[in-house]
């Protein structure tokens, strides 16, 4: 099949998940740097604002029952019945150091049963309310999918705790059919792995329970449906339910491609495939042993990534602008002269809402092991400040009710990094450097922190453990939002006007009166200075 024809028929996926396009990277507990299992997550969708979802622990009366709202429009959908006990959650993360967080795969039209009561948002925190591990919330995810049924379309789940990874991938059976056909496979402890809006699980053993769990249904639907007709051995979840194309390669798996890249060598030869060109190539793995462990650092970095460096590299085009951005208008496809063409999409990309990492500690208390690290917008424009899985407060910065989509407020961390990245974005290589160096000082400092936070609750008893972590939370958060006002304000000073105000030793340079002296006014790039030589001739040459 030609090259136009497979981005051709890849539009159906596009439009499927361009508006829930997210990634989730994770990384076993052997395979990290200090031992804690991590997992990663973008929440990617335009519009959305970002917030933590909090629920506080809490116990429940017979008869008690918990509202059910849809996870994109927050409709109204219905009640089921609450359990004995909840525990705290916090974001994507309960106080047993139990972390889930999901991408859409779409897949097969017509599998969304919309007579369901729960979509993959209202299971996340509903599982995240009622399980400890991630075998435990495996069981309930999909009881209650059989109980109430799914609405959503194709999803992959990574469940984490501190000693395992799962990712699950589910699709319904369509409209008023309950329950799900799913498969359930564990993470070696020293491999690492990701999904990225595609589901990645293959071939799967079918007589292994302590790596892999799967519906009793989820090949016989397949026959059923004429998605597959072989050997229950030759059965593929992903061929069945989520055929791949050009689409899925090159927008959802290359994302995949560039995070093992990062830390693997010989992914060379999986690239024909994560650019989606070529037909049978060579298909990644699932997983993969890293030739180095991946610290908590480098995976931040890992969810920063353009593709640099590689032949999908985002700055090294006429699309990047005169200043090098690493960013494309959506969506992802357009059309010129009857041709479609696309845009490279990133791990790292301007629609994020809100980016997490769950660093799961299992030689620590669960109240101490469990850090959620978050950031409000793109994960290039902003820092990870850490939120404790046992805090009882949602810093306010990140709760809820501070702003919503449709009001600005300074005092939301999602608005606040948005006014910032929004104002970098268009000079990006020139005001760029600045952001960086201020975000990676402030991860860094927080970094530095944690190990005397750490050190000062496990000296402490529960309790006061407990709200030690909550107060440090709180301060944290307020400790990114003074910072991010203070280079807020820098590059607004700074760069006002295109212009730029000379420093020296740190301090503006300034006439003996104290007034400015003369801007510099770099005007653009030498690159793009010869591009508009080349696109206008001789339409702006001095005579």
């Amino acid at each position: 099949m030609n090259r136009r024809l497979l981005i051709t028929g890849a539009l159906a996926l596009l439009v499927g998940v361009a508006g829930y396009a997210c990634t989730n990277l994770i990384v076993g507990k052997k395979a990290s740097a200090d031992g804690s299992v991590m997992i990663t997550y973008s929440a990617d969708d335009y519009g959305s604002y970002g917030y933590l979802h909090f629920y506080p622990a809490a116990d429940h009366q017979p008869g008690a029952t918990r509202s059910l709202y849809d996870y994109e429009t927050n409709n109204y959908l219905g009640e089921i019945p609450e359990v004995a006990h909840t525990y705290n959650v916090i974001g994507q993360i309960n106080e047993h150091q139990l972390s889930i967080m999901e991408t859409t795969f779409g897949g097969r039209e017509g599998l969304a049963d919309t007579t369901g009561l729960l979509d993959y948002g209202s299971l996340m925190y509903v599982t995240l309310q009622r399980a400890r591990t991630a075998r435990e919330a495996i069981d309930v995810w999909t009881n209650l999918v059989d109980t109430y049924g799914y609405r959503s379309e194709g999803e992959s789940i990574t469940l984490a705790d501190p000693n395992e990874v799962w990712v699950l991938e589910m699709i319904g059976k369509g409209p008023g059919r309950k329950g799900a056909v799913w498969v359930a496979r564990r993470l070696p402890d020293d491999c690492i792995t990701g999904h990225a809006n595609q589901a990645r699980i293959t071939h799967f053993p079918l007589k292994d329970p302590k790596n892999c769990l799967y519906s009793k249904d989820v090949i016989s639907f397949a026959r059923e449906k004429g998605y597959f007709s072989g050997k229950d051995a030759d059965f593929s979840f992903r061929d069945a339910y989520a055929p791949n194309d050009f689409g899925a390669r090159r927008i959802c798996e290359a994302r995949v491609w560039t995070f093992f890249n990062r830390f693997c060598q010989g992914m060379d030869k999986y690239l024909p495939y994560a650019m989606g060109i070529e037909e049978n190539t060579e298909e990644m793995p699932w997983c993969i042993k890293p030739d180095t462990l991946v610290s908590l650092n480098a995976l931040k970095q890992a969810m920063r990534d353009h593709f640099e460096g590689t032949p999908m590299d985002m700055t090294s085009d006429v699309g990047a602008g005169p200043y090098e951005a690493p960013y494309r208008p959506t969506p992802l496809y357009f059309e010129v002269d009857g041709k479609q063409y696309f845009n490279e999409r990133p791990i790292s990309t301007q629609q994020t809402a809100v980016t997490y990492l769950a660093q799961l500690r299992s030689w620590m208390p669960n109240h101490v092991g469990g850090v959620l690290w978050v950031g409000f917008d793109d994960a290039n424009m902003v820092a990870y400040s850490p939120v404790y899985c046992c805090s009882t407060i949602c810093p306010e910065p990140y709760a809820e009710k501070t702003a919503d989509p449709f009001t600005f407020s300074m005092k939301s961390a999602y608005w606040l990094a948005n006014a910032l990245s929004n104002f970098v974005y268009p000079r990006y290589s020139q005001l760029f450097p600045e952001l960086r160096d201020a975000r990676n000082r402030l991860d860094a400092d927080f970094e530095t922190m944690q190990q005397r936070v750490d050190s000062e609750a496990l000296a402490m008893q529960q309790p006061q453990a407990i709200s030690h972590l909550t107060d440090y939370t709180s301060r944290a958060a307020g400790l990114m939002m003074d910072r991010w006002r203070q280079l807020f304000q820098r590059i607004i000073v700074k760069y006002n006007d295109m212009a730029i105000k000379p420093e020296k030793d740190g301090q503006y340079v300034k006439t003996p009166g104290g007034d400015h002296v003369p801007l510099t006014r770099t005007g653009y790039p030498e690159r793009f200075r010869r591009v508009i030589v080349t696109e206008t001739g001789d339409r702006y040459l001095k005579p």
